[in-house]
């Protein structure tokens, strides 16, 4: 005999005598890591103008390129020779060219001439040519000379504006009053939720953001905003097939070690930082050979690197969805910082209401420093 008495859906399918049953937390499934900005960690110090500069120097440079057209030294016997900064040189430099054993001396300079005695120390001649690097690898002083003319660096100032993020908050005093399903507090919830969206913007305009081209420092119809590290990036605008680079768009150890050279080569810096997007993390995941990819302790099966060596700097790999496809970037970590101008790091503020509500704001003010942008770099062009 079937059952006929009552239960629980005798009242229909909307269960109306039941009390409804929902679960006790919100799920979000949206993007809100900072994996930049927590690698990064909080500035030691704080802005104090929305045009935030800091000073930047660097040595005395020892490399030149020879700027003589139809040059001809078939001979071997060129001893004035045509540079592009003849301030560089001075008497008694030892000189070479870039890929040649041979060493010339600088006898004399005269604006941009260099006068040379070919083949100092016995050494072989090599052919000049017109654009090749030359080296100063040492100066030689005469016994009891007068010192040379004294030469120094010029420190230059760099900057960045601070941009301003914002998100308001408003919620009615009824909203305020009811029990809310799995939220003890709703304009808690909202802050919360809000400021991970903050996050999440600061993170991807350090990383992609540009200053405005007029009236950067903002007006009353011009917002103003950040340059961010691909925007600050000059020197090291790496390309495949070009320079060091090899040729080949799907990334390689050799793209990375041509990169972390050329950097090295230019400034002498060691990136520490290697950041990209999913697909060249995938990449260089796969850096690791097949055998060395099991762990046979556990069974685990293992292809991530997370840290790359080479001869020019451990690098920590970052994954960041902000960064392009297309681009790896290379960071010297202690030579970035992500700061807040002074008292104007992210908050809360409540708003005046007029009406049966609560009104706030949360707001942040926040720029960039990226020193000595030559000790940076950044690949670009590659497969994704």
């Amino acid at each position: 005999m079937s059952f006929s008495g009552k239960a629980t859906y005798s009242g229909g399918s909307t269960l109306p005598e039941i009390a409804e049953d929902v679960g006790d937390l919100v799920g979000i499934l949206s993007p809100q890591e900072t994996p930049l900005l927590d690698v990064l960690g909080d500035s030691l110090h704080a802005a104090t103008s929305t045009l935030h500069e800091w000073m930047e120097d660097e040595l005395l440079p020892n490399t030149d390129t020879v700027n003589q057209g139809g040059l001809d030294d078939s001979g071997l016997d060129v001893t004035a020779l045509t540079v592009t900064h003849g301030a560089r040189f001075r008497a008694g430099d030892l000189i070479q060219a870039a890929g040649a054993r041979e060493v010339m001396l600088v006898t004399a300079v005269a604006g941009n001439v260099l006068t040379l005695v070919r083949g100092y120390g016995a050494t072989t001649k090599v052919q000049l040519t017109n654009g090749v690097v030359l080296t100063i690898f040492g100066n030689a002083a005469l016994e009891g000379a007068e010192a040379a003319a004294p030469r120094f660096s010029v420190r230059t100032r760099k900057s960045n504006y601070m941009q301003i993020f914002s998100a308001a908050l408003q919620i009615s005093g009824t909203e305020t009053a009811v029990r809310q399903i799995a939220v003890q507090d709703e304009l808690d919830y909202q802050k919360t939720n809000r400021l991970r969206e903050m996050l999440r913007d600061l993170e991807n305009t350090v990383i992609n953001g540009v200053a405005a081209e007029t009236n950067p420092e903002g007006t009353a119809t011009v917002r103003r905003t950040m340059r961010g590290i691909l925007a600050s990036l000059t020197t090291n605008q790496m390309a495949i097939g070009t320079g060091l680079i090899p040729g080949g768009a799907d990334l390689t150890e050799e793209h990375v070690n041509a990169a972390l050279r050329t950097i090295w080569e230019i400034s002498g810096n060691r990136p520490d930082l290697m950041i990209c997007g999913g697909a060249q993390k995938r990449r260089i995941n796969g850096f690791i050979q097949t055998t060395q990819r099991t762990t046979p302790e556990n069974e685990r099966y293992k292809n991530l690197v997370s840290a790359y060596e080479s001869d020019y700097g451990v690098c920590r790999i970052v994954l960041s969805r902000y960064v392009p496809a297309d681009v790896v970037v290379f960071l010297d970590s202690s030579k970035v910082a992500v700061l807040p101008l002074s008292g104007r790091s992210f908050q809360y503020k409540a708003l005046a209401v007029t009406g049966d509500y609560v009104s706030g704001e949360l707001i942040g003010e926040y720029t960039v420093e990226l020193r000595n942008e030559k000790g940076h770099g950044v690949l670009k062009g590659l497969a994704s």
